[in-house]
């Protein structure tokens, strides 16, 4: 397969990178900090920052003409979890471009290309006018519930899911599938901020394999630790003081 990887630096990209070389899979690794990809030079290596909307557009247009099979929407920062301050706006600005004005950029060149390919096919009358491709989104637990001090991080990943929602339905008639993954912490640069108590943490390559897994099972939407997803699921459940009292007392993402 031809797979391309946003955020593929550090934390999960790298892994997943690593795991699809090992598999024999032809890369496209976008990275703002290229240097720390140095095991995988012999791949396709395009430096950009994501954070700036232009960049995003020069890297859509250069995985469109890689002509890929599968693209892992990776990329994303964080601003560590504070109740101390409010975000300022240069931060929430970049954070909100990386983690989701980004991806429509990235990509829509590549998009045009499958549903061109596809409706050309089907106009033609081949029997395959379905194309076989996938987008992954890695998005995050945290979109499911916004706490006090992570309100940009929560919201530009429940912008996430709602997007990839959205594309699901309109590229399901060309063949495209999508696959939503929300992890909860994971061991990586990103969680390394945190000062607080992650609840059901897990190693880096743990919560890679079940990520990796989850991809190729198809899965539409997939959560996880289960039983994290679930106590989030009867968080949001209960009244509005309840929920408040709880996330007060609980001291999860809170300094």
């Amino acid at each position: 397969m031809r797979i391309v990887i946003t955020g593929a630096s550090s934390g999960i990209g790298h892994e997943l990178a690593k795991i699809y070389k090992a598999r024999g899979d032809k890369l496209f690794l976008v990275a703002r900090r290229i240097e720390l990809l140095g095991k995988f030079l012999s791949e396709n290596i395009f430096g950009a920052d994501l954070s700036e909307l232009d960049e995003a557009i020069r890297t859509g247009e250069a995985i469109a003409k890689w002509n890929p099979d599968l693209i892992i929407i990776n990329a994303g920062i964080s601003l560590g979890h504070s109740r101390d301050k409010l975000t300022n706006l240069n931060d929430f600005e970049k954070l909100f471009i990386t983690n989701f004005s980004s991806i429509h950029p990235t990509l829509y060149p590549t998009l045009l290309k499958w549903i061109n390919h596809s409706n050309n096919n089907l106009h033609s009358g081949s029997d395959t006018e379905k194309i076989d491709k996938k987008i992954v989104f890695i998005s995050s637990l945290a979109s499911l519930i916004t706490l006090p001090s992570s309100i940009a991080y929560s919201t530009s990943k429940r912008a996430m899911n709602s997007y990839a929602e959205g594309l699901r339905f309109f590229l399901k008639p060309y063949g495209v599938k999508i696959t939503t993954i929300l992890p909860g912490f994971i061991e990586t640069p990103l969680t390394h901020k945190n000062k607080f108590n992650m609840p059901f943490i897990l190693p880096l390559e743990k919560g890679v394999e079940q990520i990796y897994d989850a991809i190729e099972d198809n899965k539409v939407f997939y959560p996880f630790p289960y039983i994290f997803y679930i106590l989030i699921k009867i968080l949001n459940l209960l009244p509005n003081f309840l929920r408040d009292w709880f996330i007060s007392k609980s001291g999860v993402g809170v300094k």
